[in-house]
């Protein structure tokens, strides 16, 4: 699972008003380089929860992000280079997406979350 995957996911669990942003707990990280299209950085940014990504960052000591992004920011090749690697080549293979509010773990699989709800949770 990508960052930016991690970044638009949400807790539907019935009862869960927020659900959002979704704690990691990740026991197989790997990077996966992939090619920099600045265009496409700059567009899916606007897309982007800060907040949820700085801490989604942090937790897997993948990059050091501001507190705030700037206009001036967008236009430095090597802030978006690194914008680029959080989001698009940090990949979670194994772990947990953990709802905040419920505390409900959602398996991550071989990069894949599998976010389904039980019966009684829907």
């Amino acid at each position: 699972m990508k960052l930016f995957t991690h970044n638009i996911l949400k807790c539907n669990k019935k009862g869960v008003k927020e659900g959002f942003p979704l704690q990691i707990e990740a026991s197989k990280v790997e990077v996966q380089k992939t090619d920099y299209n600045e265009d496409f950085v700059k567009g899916i940014f606007r897309r982007v929860h800060w907040g949820a990504l700085r801490e989604a960052a942090h937790t897997l000591k993948c990059g050091l992000l501001p507190e705030k992004v700037t206009p001036e920011m967008l236009k430095d090749p090597k802030f978006l280079q690194q914008l680029h690697h959080v989001l698009l080549e940090v990949v979670v293979l194994e772990g947990f997406l953990v709802c905040p509010e419920s505390g409900r773990k959602f398996p991550i699989q071989k990069g894949i979350p599998n976010m389904l709800l039980n019966e009684d949770e829907i």
